[in-house]
């Protein structure tokens, strides 16, 4: 009984009961199958709450401990450290453990897309003519084409009605029977199908299997609907050719592909849904899996040095004890409907959480007796860097998350949360002066 009792582990107990939200919330997203706005209004609650947690109940005192010093040390460092491990481990599967990191990691994989395209655009000489702070509306409708050894990608005389791009592989331009010349990656043909409605003028077969990015006249004209000015230098381009005349381009493609490039924003990035609808059945099989439990398991490390070191020489807080419990409830929802989506067993999921419960009560425990007797300056350096570690999670996956799906609501429901720790600290430290009802309402509400 005596060993039960005994401040690591009560530190053990309190840490696992702080991560029985995972298991419990990674249950009830995949049985009651919850709207997505209702698990952003939690998780909007529970980041304000948490939010408030840390505030008062671990930076101040720290702050009061050993002033600014150690604490913003810690908080920089554990943020710093976090961010590192995240994006190590999302690069390798860990990305799908969230909505809002497969989010926020799709849409540095499609920037980073778009940006190659207007690589490979800055090198036309046509579309080079047009004002390049245009061209980021069609970047979106470029299509990927294969085609395979030998395939005809078009003949000579078919209505034209692409530019091709070649990604990967090689291709011959023939005309009346007679080779013109071999084109490879980076190079392009068929840009004339963009400035008029006109038959192709060659035959263009693969020569080994070949990748292209393909950009239909029709996308193309659309962009010239919503762009008067771009309509305008189309127009213009058109008669220069059809007048045989050179075209001679005023800006060097890395000056037109820079530009171009300023021009994308948060929308032309954000993944569709049949794109976010695949990347979350696309299984890379064991190494995700493992690369999505390490990542639960990173966003859980600093709760649990924080439950540990925050209980030497002093009670421990109910309002840090129940931000924790309420933040890990709505990121265990979404994050078990996301597994449940790409095909893992409830039974699995159920055990990697339930297995995270469990090592988040050894990590308090570790942290309850590691930090003993340690001086108040490195005491304060720990919680810092477990608060920075999960200020930046908050900042980084729960709010995104949460606006993602829950819009104005979020805003609301996190004050809301705030408030809520306020009170229940509030309601503590009035329940430890005061005995009677009358006393604890005038102290909550300063009546």
């Amino acid at each position: 009984m005596d060993f039960i009792q005994q401040p690591y582990m009560m530190a053990f107990w309190l840490g696992a009961f702080t991560a029985l939200s995972l298991p419990l919330g990674a249950m009830l997203g995949i049985w009651l199958k919850p709207p997505t706005r209702i698990v952003a209004a939690i998780m909007a609650f529970g980041a304000g709450n948490l939010l408030a947690a840390l505030t008062l109940e671990l930076i101040e005192p720290a702050f009061n401990r050993s002033g600014f010093n150690p604490i913003a040390i810690g908080c920089i460092l554990g943020a710093l450290i976090f961010v590192g491990l995240n994006q190590m481990l999302e690069s390798s599967g860990g990305y799908k453990r969230k909505m809002s990191t497969l989010i926020s990691y799709m849409k540095a994989k499609k920037r980073k897309q778009m940006h190659d395209i207007i690589d490979k655009l800055s090198q036309v000489d046509i579309l080079r003519m047009l004002p390049p702070e245009e061209m980021h509306r069609i970047i979106p409708a470029v299509e990927d084409r294969t085609f395979k050894t030998g395939n005809i990608i078009f003949r000579q005389e078919d209505p034209g009605a692409s530019l091709y791009i070649i990604e990967n592989g090689r291709v011959r331009v023939s005309a009346n029977g007679k080779e013109v010349s071999e084109l490879g990656p980076g190079e392009t043909f068929g840009e004339m199908a963009l400035l008029w409605h006109g038959p192709r003028t060659a035959t263009v077969e693969a020569l080994s299997d070949v990748a292209l990015w393909e950009i239909h006249r029709e996308d193309f004209e659309e962009l010239l609907k919503a762009s008067s000015k771009l309509h305008d230098e189309v127009s213009k381009l058109a008669e220069k050719r059809k007048a045989g005349l050179e075209l001679i381009t005023g800006v060097s493609a890395e000056d037109w592909s820079k530009t171009a490039k300023q021009r994308l924003n948060e929308e032309d990035v954000r993944p569709s849904a049949v794109e976010m609808a695949h990347a979350i059945k696309n299984e890379q099989g064991g190494g995700a899996a493992l690369s999505m439990w390490l990542g639960i398991f990173l966003d859980g490390i600093p709760e649990s040095l924080v439950i540990g070191a925050s209980m030497i020489g002093a009670a421990v807080s109910p309002a840090l004890i129940g931000g924790l419990f309420f933040a890990n409830l709505p990121e265990a929802m979404s994050s078990g409907t996301m597994m449940k989506k790409q095909g893992k067993s409830t039974g699995k999921i159920f055990w990697m959480w339930t297995s995270l419960m469990i090592i988040t009560g050894l990590g308090a425990l570790i942290g309850n007796i590691a930090f003993v007797g340690v001086g108040h300056s490195t005491h304060s350096l720990v919680e810092g860097l477990a608060a920075g570690a999960m200020l930046a999670m908050i900042a980084q996956t729960m709010l995104p998350e949460a606006f993602e799906q829950g819009g104005w609501l979020v805003g609301v429901l996190t004050v809301v949360g705030f408030l809520s720790a306020l009170l229940f600290r509030a309601l503590g430290e009035a329940s430890e002066h005061h005995q009677t009802l009358l006393p604890l309402i005038q102290t909550v509400f300063g009546v």
